[in-house]
């Protein structure tokens, strides 16, 4: 009996910690406007989960989310311009294929797909690899690059478990607002770092 409630104690205790992490995520971007928020809480919150599955959940999870907030703001934001500029180089492409070809798939529209799969399997690792390594973004980026790669196992098994995620919270959408962005960030976070590990130990990153 002593056994069942010490687990049931710990799975209460990470589910708060999720929906916690959750509300922070959306109060600081908030504290942004959004559109400067965004990506820093992201980050902060990708630093919260990185330090969990490290070993560090003894954290003050407020001072320790705002730190990473500030800490990384002005970088966090430009690495969001980066990615808002390809979101919207993508959404350009689509528009027009939409426009001239009715929206069905020909082969020329076949390279734009391809490079949107890509695309998504590198923003997988980006957060991951952001606040796993103290680097400047265009080391960010073409480290980011190398690990998606040579993981193909990690990306395959991502997808996979969101796509499950998605499945389920699709049919409670409570879900989604209470753990969505955090449970996003969790699964991501935890099959990157198998993957950053194991580059690592390879030394492939000085």
């Amino acid at each position: 009996m002593n056994l069942f409630g010490s687990k049931l104690y710990r799975i209460m205790e990470w589910i708060t910690r999720m929906a916690y992490i959750q509300i922070l995520w959306i109060l600081f971007t908030l504290t942004g406007f959004v559109i400067l928020g965004i990506f820093p809480s992201t980050v902060a919150m990708f630093a919260i989960v990185r330090d969990w599955l490290t070993g560090k959940t003894d954290i003050r999870l407020f001072s320790s989310y705002f730190k990473y907030f500030k800490a990384d703001f002005w970088k966090s934001n430009l690495l969001g311009i980066l990615i808002t500029f390809i979101f919207l180089l993508i959404s350009i492409d689509i528009y027009y294929i939409r426009l001239n070809v009715g929206g069905s798939l020909t082969w020329t529209s076949i390279p734009l797909f391809a490079f949107m799969l890509i695309f998504l399997l590198f923003l997988f690792y980006l957060f991951p690899v952001f606040v796993h390594f103290d680097l400047k973004i265009t080391r960010i980026l073409k480290n980011t690059f190398l690990i998606m790669l040579i993981s193909p196992i990690q990306s395959f098994f991502i997808l996979i478990c969101l796509a499950s995620l998605f499945i389920v919270m699709r049919f409670i959408p409570a879900l989604a607002i209470i753990f969505g962005i955090s449970a996003y960030a969790f699964i991501t976070m935890w099959l990157s770092l198998h993957a950053i590990h194991k580059i690592e130990s390879k030394r492939q990153f000085k």
